[in-house]
């Protein structure tokens, strides 16, 4: 059974959803999504460790931080799994989150005893500049006559498979729960340095690569430059959604991954 709860942290309190027991796995979404990215993920991983879905500062169920930033994201998220008494856990990243992982990893060692990154950017000056002429994602203006819900359905259309519109229904209501902020996840990850903290990273990494990704996929090669020796998978059908359409493939990677890191 997947329980919910709220955990204290320095501006307020970060919403999670927990489940099983064991040595823990600390799952983090991607924007402008909550937990419920990893809804049909948890139960997977639950049968033998405990897992936490957070929602990152912001989005979901969670309070606001005074800023914006990949590093208040991770600082958050670091400081809930202390109150929790997680100890040392896997963290598991899907594109944003796999961001902030990255910083947790880096800043917060003692909280990440090992890393999962998916369809994570790789962020470096190259990136940035790039990244400062692309247009948005998830910014949509609201109308009167409630057109924007169209447009927040329609900005991520190409990304979604056809036929399956109760994905797609579900990013609409985590994006609504927050729509100010929808677009404010990818601009952070926009300005975020991550050249000067994935050099510190010395914990055990797995790559999990969506092929039908448009966005990540491609970003998978400079991490295995990166990490040379770290574990790859590639999930050959996965989009943007990997979480929710393929999570007996995502959850059998961390799985083997946590046991091989034992």
């Amino acid at each position: 059974m997947i329980r919910r709860g709220y955990v204290d942290v320095s501006f307020g309190q970060l919403h999670y959803a927990e489940a099983g027991q064991g040595a823990p796995i600390v799952l983090l979404h991607q924007t402008p999504r909550s937990w419920d990215e990893y809804r049909e993920v948890i139960p997977l991983l639950a049968g033998s460790n405990r897992v936490i879905a957070f929602d990152t500062a912001g989005y979901g169920n969670s309070d606001t931080p005074p800023a914006i930033s990949i590093e208040a994201f991770a600082d958050a998220a670091a400081e809930a799994c202390a109150a929790l008494g997680l100890g040392p856990a896997c963290v598991v990243g899907h594109h944003t989150g796999g961001v902030i992982a990255i910083d947790m990893a880096a800043r917060h060692p003692g909280v990440v005893e090992r890393l999962v990154l998916s369809s994570t950017p790789f962020v470096d000056a190259a990136a940035r500049e790039r990244r400062s002429s692309r247009p948005p994602i998830d910014d949509v203006e609201r109308t009167d006559d409630g057109s924007f819900l169209v447009d927040l359905w329609n900005c991520r259309s190409s990304f979604y498979p056809p036929g399956e519109p109760e994905l797609k229904e579900r990013f609409v209501l985590d994006a609504l729960r927050n729509l100010d902020l929808a677009e404010e996840g990818h601009r952070a990850v926009s300005r975020y340095r991550m050249e000067d903290t994935v050099g510190m990273i010395r914990q055990p990494v797995l790559l999990i690569g969506a092929a039908k990704d448009p966005y990540a996929f491609g970003e998978l090669v400079h991490f295995r430059a990166r990490f040379p020796e770290a574990s790859v998978a590639v999930v050959e059908e996965g989009m943007v959604p990997l979480m929710e359409r393929q999570p007996d493939e995502v959850a059998s990677h961390i799985l083997e991954f946590v046991g091989a890191s034992r």
